[in-house]
C-alpha cells in the first residue's frame, strides 16, 4: 500500500469494487469475477495483489482469510466490511457499498484540491514575493532562501504528516486515537460518525437477514464501520447481552449512538422490522454524513485563502508601517 493514497488510486480501489459488485451481482462466482479482473483490472498495479488473492483461495482460504494474508493491500475497515458481506452471503452488496465509499472519497479529494490550488498559489506567492526586496538589495542568497524554502520545507512537512495520519492504512489504535480528535471538531467529527453509523447499519441489516445471531452480528458490523469507539463500546455489551438485556437498551443506555438512531432501533426491534429500519438509518445517516463532508470539503479551502488574504494584508501593512517610520526618523516628514 502506498504512503499516501491520492484521488486516483481511490478511483482505481472505487472501479476494483464496482467491477466486483457488477460481475457477482450478475451471478459470477468471486473467483470467476476476480480471475476476470485479474486480466482486466482497473490498474496493472492490481494484477499481483489479485493472483495472490486468486491462489489463497485456491488453497482452501476464504475472501477474508486471503486478504488478511496479503499483507496491507486493502485496508482494514475494507477487510472487516467484506468479511460481515461474506458471512451474511452478500458480498455484492458490500462490493458496491465499498465502490460508493471510494467514489464520494475521490471526488472529495478532488474537489478540495481543486479549490486548494488559488490558496496555495497565493502562499507560495507571498511567501517568495516579501523576502525579495531585501535579497535584491542585499543579494544575500543565503538569506533569502532561509526566509522562503526554509519556510515552506516545514508546511510541506506538516501537510504531508496530516494526510498520512488521516490514511485508512494504520492499525486500530492509531485510528482511535485520530478519531478522538476529530471528534470534537465542528461539522467534521459529526460527518465522520454519520457515516460510520451508515455503514454499521448497513451491514448489521445484511448479517441479521443472513441469520446470524444479534450479539455476532452486531460485533461484525460495528468492526465494518471502521470507527474504532463504536467497535469498542459494542464489544462491551456482550455481558449485558448475555444476560438478558436487549440489543436497543443496550443502544439506548451507551451514550455512543444519537437519539434518532437509539429510538429507531428500538422501534425496529420490537415491531419485527429492523431490516427495513437499518435500510432507512443506512440511508439516513450516509445523505447527511455525505452532506457535511461535502460542506467541509468546500469551505476548509475558502478558510485557508481568507487566511492567507489576511497574512498578506498583515505583511503589507507592516511594509508600509516601517517604511514611513523610516521617512519619519529620517526626517522626510
Amino acid at each position: 500500500m502506498p504512503l499516501i493514497i491520492t484521488p486516483g488510486q481511490l478511483s482505481r480501489r472505487a472501479d476494483f469494487y464496482h467491477q466486483l459488485g457488477q460481475l457477482t451481482g450478475a451471478g459470477l462466482g468471486l473467483v470467476q469475477a476476480l480471475e476476470q479482473l485479474k486480466r482486466h483490472p482497473p490498474a496493472r498495479s492490481y494484477r499481483e495483489p489479485i493472483a495472490r488473492l486468486l491462489q489463497q483461495i485456491a488453497s482452501g482460504c476464504t475472501l477474508t482469510d486471503a486478504l488478511q494474508r496479503s499483507g496491507h493491500w486493502l485496508p482494514a475497515f475494507d477487510i472487516a466490511l467484506l468479511q460481515a458481506g461474506e458471512h451474511s452471503g452478500r458480498l455484492d452488496a458490500c462490493f458496491r457499498l465499498l465502490a460508493d465509499y471510494y467514489t464520494d472519497r475521490a471526488r472529495l479529494a478532488r474537489q478540495m484540491i481543486s479549490d486548494l490550488a488559488y490558496p496555495a498559489f497565493l502562499l507560495h506567492f507571498a511567501i517568495f514575493i516579501f523576502p525579495f526586496a531585501q535579497f535584491f538589495a542585499s543579494g544575500n542568497w543565503v538569506v533569502y532562501l532561509c526566509q522562503t524554502v526554509g519556510v515552506l520545507i516545514p508546511l510541506y512537512a506538516v501537510v504531508a504528516l496530516m494526510i498520512f495520519a488521516a490514511q485508512s492504512r494504520h492499525g486500530e489504535t492509531w485510528r482511535a486515537c485520530f478519531e478522538s480528535l476529530l471528534r470534537p471538531i465542528p461539522v467534521l467529527g459529526m460527518a465522520r460518525h454519520f457515516l460510520a453509523l451508515a455503514r454499521l447499519a448497513s451491514a448489521l441489516e445484511a448479517l441479521l437477514s443472513a441469520g446470524v445471531t444479534v450479539i455476532e452480528a452486531w460485533e461484525m458490523a460495528a468492526t465494518a464501520s471502521g470507527s474504532p469507539a463504536l467497535r469498542r463500546t459494542v464489544l462491551a455489551w456482550r455481558p449485558q447481552v448475555n444476560a438478558g438485556q436487549t440489543p436497543a437498551e443496550a443502544v439506548s443506555a451507551s451514550g455512543s449512538f444519537p437519539d434518532l438512531f437509539a429510538s429507531q432501533y428500538g422501534t425496529g426491534e420490537i415491531s419485527g422490522k429492523l431490516d427495513e429500519t437499518l435500510r432507512r438509518l443506512h440511508g439516513y445517516y450516509q445523505e447527511e454524513g455525505s452532506r457535511k463532508l461535502q460542506a467541509v470539503s468546500r469551505w476548509t479551502p475558502r478558510f485557508i485563502y481568507f487566511g492567507v488574504v489576511l497574512m498578506i494584508a498583515y505583511r503589507i501593512l507592516a511594509f508600509y508601517t516601517g517604511y514611513f517610520n523610516m521617512v519619519k526618523d529620517a526626517g522626510g516628514f
